[in-house]
Formats: structure tokens, sequence, C-alpha cells
């Protein structure tokens, strides 16, 4: 059984940064693409961030991209996010996924955590 808890939320103002971390319990972590989601209050859930199992290659959503940085720890079973010059549009619950390939449909991934709120305020 997977599963998948996050940690690093929290609330602070626009400009600054927090970092996000991503625990996996399971088999075969190495084995999976992870991914990076957001729920805002009244909006769908949107992909942020994915990353390949060897780290080969990332993707990130336009909104973000120079701003976040996704990174994994196959020694570990963690997955991270830097989040840096947060915006207030960026307030929302975190998620993070894990399937079998890097990709913004969240239909195709297997496992979820319960996700981190992160508010930023201006």
């Amino acid at each position: 059984q997977v599963q998948l808890v996050e940690s690093g939320g929290g609330s602070v103002q626009a400009g600054d940064s927090l970092r996000l971390s991503c625990t996996f319990s399971g088999r075969h972590f190495s084995a999976y693409a992870v991914a990076w989601f957001r729920q805002a209050p009244g909006k769908e859930r949107e992909f942020v961030s994915a990353l390949t199992r060897g780290s080969g290659s990332v993707y990130y959503a336009d909104s973000v991209k120079g701003r976040f940085t996704i990174a994994r720890d196959n020694a570990k079973n963690t997955v991270s996010m830097e989040m840096n010059s947060l915006k207030p549009e960026d307030t929302a619950v975190y998620y993070c996924a894990v399937g079998p390939i890097p990709t913004s449909d969240r239909l195709k991934y297997n496992w979820w955590g319960k996700g981190t709120q992160v508010t930023v305020s201006s």
C-alpha cells in the first residue's frame, strides 16, 4: 500500500519562500513519476510540476516556471518543491502524487497525499 504525506505548508507574505516535502511509504518509489498539484478554493485541482523517475525530465506549469523547483531523493523516498517569489495567487492546498508517467493529467496518477495548505498574503 502506498501512502504520501505532505508537509511544509504555511502562511507567508508575497515574495517569501517555502519548501514543501512529500514522504512516500511503500515499495518501488523510484519506479514512479512524481508530481505536485494544487487546488485553490472554488477551483479545480491544477498541475504544478512533475518529475520523471530518474529526475531526467522536469515539467512545470507556466504560472510557476522560474519560481518553483521540484526535486526527488530516491534514497530517502521523498519529493520536494522549493517555492520562491510566492504570490497571493499561489494560495492553495498542495498535493503530491505518484504515477507511471509525468503528466499534467491528474487522472493518470495512482496515489495522492492529503495535501498541505499554502497561504500567501499581499
